[in-house]
């Protein structure tokens, strides 16, 4: 049986519709989002490394997430603003291919970072009087290095399997671009990709929630049998860790249902909002969670607005 398949040059968003002169309205929502979302994850970082006082591993921690943010954004927002102006709606292959080594690095490092910040709070808070010698400087720049380089590497050697298949079709039923639109494309066998997707997919998923429950069971132990004081600071310290890790794995959860099931049935609008919620709401909610919720980062933000440093 021969199959029609060609190189592809680009590809065609089929999620866009026409909006008339309600463009400009989303343009203008989107780019205030965006604007927000630079301004809220630059802030925190400039108070965290012009502060000798937050540079402690939590904090740096912290850092590597909202540089992540500002990575995840850069990946959509842009890309959004172009497309919501324009009457086609289409993609370079190249273009394509590094908007998704972009989002599905900040996925991966977003929740290789929340990985991280669990174990750090469950040696603050189940060890705090050894913490400084088992959370060292080389530990920190290790864990952030491995935050990093991992899922980097998972992602090259997805998009290295991705990018050579022969393609029968150009036209992506989203609004922007993905791995998975891409392979069901594909003319001929995938398995190969299939078999490397399940096997990313456990490792991080896999591990993940390997460290963060085995780190919550033994901090909810120590709260259990801990004086109050205890219970009051694992309630402070993780309160905002477990609503970021909550919030970005119900916007994830939203996206690999869209990508796995048939969503025909849904409004075109409520599709555009789910599989968008993971990296519009998760960039801004994370630095107004932690710089609200942190006292220190708290008053920091605020002598910095005010030109008080």
């Amino acid at each position: 049986m021969m199959v029609n398949s060609t190189r592809v040059s680009y590809f065609t968003l089929a999620a866009y519709f026409s909006t008339g002169t309600f463009r400009y309205v989303f343009f203008m929502i989107v780019m205030l989002l965006y604007i927000l979302i630079i301004c809220a994850n630059v802030l925190l970082i400039v108070v965290i490394c012009l502060n000798r006082s937050l540079h402690e591993p939590m904090c740096i921690f912290l850092c590597s997430l909202f540089v992540n943010e500002l990575l995840g954004s850069a990946a959509v927002f842009p890309f959004l603003l172009v497309q919501i102006l324009s009457d086609i709606h289409t993609v370079s292959t190249s273009l394509c291919f590094l908007q998704i080594f972009c989002g599905y690095t900040y996925v991966c490092v977003q929740f290789c970072n929340l990985a991280v910040m669990s174990y750090d709070r469950y040696l603050a808070i189940c060890y705090p009087l050894q913490y400084n010698t088992h959370m060292t400087s080389d530990k920190v720049a290790m864990l952030i290095a491995l935050t990093w380089l991992f899922p980097v590497t998972e992602v090259v050697v997805m998009i290295s399997l991705s990018a050579p298949l022969q393609l029968c079709g150009n036209i992506i039923d989203k609004v922007y671009c993905d791995d998975y639109s891409i392979v069901k494309l594909a003319c001929y066998d995938t398995t190969v990709n299939n078999i490397y997707g399940i096997v990313y997919a456990f490792i991080l998923v896999f591990g993940v929630v390997t460290v963060i429950l085995y780190t919550y069971i033994k901090i909810l132990k120590i709260c259990y049998s801990g004086s109050k004081q205890t219970r009051q600071k694992a309630l402070s310290t993780c309160t905002p860790h477990l609503a970021s890790l909550l919030n970005f794995s119900v916007g994830s959860y939203f996206e690999t249902i869209q990508n796995r099931f048939d969503m025909n049935n849904v409004p075109n609008m409520l599709r555009i909002f789910l599989s968008l919620y993971w990296v519009t709401c998760q960039p801004l909610f994370n630095p107004v969670l932690y710089g609200l919720q942190i006292s220190k980062i708290r008053g920091l933000c605020k002598r910095l607005i005010f030109g008080k440093m």
